[in-house]
């Protein structure tokens, strides 16, 4: 048939009214052709569907008036086991279209080469993130960057007394906690080790929002700290080439490296080639080789 379609296109050329039933013809050709071309596409694995690398679970919570969803990845060896129990990592803007995937696949690489002790990842994904996020500010300025801001200390009660009871319940862990959040929640990070410093072991915070409410946080933190006589706490600061946040970070890294709160471990490094939208995952990857180092000798 192709090769009468090629012979009569040729002689349409010279004579239009043959045109339409040679198209009619190719029409039929490429119906015909479609079920072998079907065929020869590889079909899928027996049970294939969607790609999944961890579980997702929605939270209700009571002290927010609101369900969240919760994504947890599980680094490799701890579901081929009964026993095996892992410290967690929790990280504010953990949904799948914010920074779950990317935080999740270091843990995962950085799990199997050895160069981080496996944790437990748990994300929490946004409603209102600068709800959440912020505390209380005097500033109106800042109050202008969202509907509802300052909703850090009930979001604070809700990691405490809500999820991380269900994360322990539901899953296999040590006791042993961290968090992780950069920008705003970076900001949190900070203030919850200010204003809670036993809530987790280990706070990184990366490029924070510490402009926040005048920079009180900064400003107040050495105070803070001495008024919790129990800290024992890993701090780890990390900035990008952003001069108003490296340099406020700076300051308050300079202030806690000068009062030395005893308990406290503090890192800070700064990664001037980085911008303030691209510095959270070379910064996280360095931070958790430094924080979660494995131990000497396994």
């Amino acid at each position: 048939m192709a090769q009468h379609l090629i012979f009569g296109l040729a002689l349409a050329a010279s004579s239009p009214k043959a045109l339409l039933p040679l198209l009619r013809s190719l029409v039929v050709l490429l119906v015909l052709a479609l079920p072998r071309f079907a065929a020869a596409q590889p079909a899928p694995a027996d049970g294939a569907g969607g790609l999944a690398i961890g579980d997702t679970f929605t939270l209700w919570s009571e002290v927010l008036g609101e369900a969240r969803r919760i994504n947890v990845y599980a680094p490799a060896g701890y579901a081929g086991s009964d026993t095996l129990r892992l410290p967690v990592l929790y990280m504010p803007d953990g949904g799948i279209a914010e920074d779950f995937l990317h935080i999740a696949g270091l843990v995962q690489i950085s799990s199997l080469n050895g160069t981080m002790r496996p944790h437990l990842l748990v994300g929490i994904e946004n409603t209102e993130r600068r709800r959440d996020l912020t505390g209380p500010t005097t500033v109106a300025s800042d109050r202008e960057i969202a509907p509802r801001v300052g909703g850090s200390a009930a979001f604070r009660t809700f990691l405490r007394d809500e999820l991380r009871p269900a994360i322990d319940a539901a899953y296999r862990t040590t006791g042993e906690t961290a968090i992780v959040g950069e920008s705003l929640a970076g900001l949190f990070v900070v203030e919850t080790l200010l204003l809670e410093s036993g809530l987790f072991d280990a706070y990184i915070a990366i490029d924070p929002s510490l402009w926040w409410n005048g920079e009180r946080l900064a400003q107040d933190a050495v105070d803070a700290l001495a008024g919790q006589p129990d800290l024992a706490a890993t701090l780890y600061l990390a900035t990008s080439g952003q001069p108003e946040l490296a340099a406020i970070t700076q300051r308050l890294a300079k202030a806690l490296t000068t009062a030395a709160p005893e308990g406290l471990t503090l890192y800070h490094a700064h990664l001037p080639d980085e911008h303030h939208w691209t510095v959270y995952h070379p910064a996280a990857l360095a931070a958790f080789r430094v924080v979660f180092a494995p131990s000497p000798g396994g």
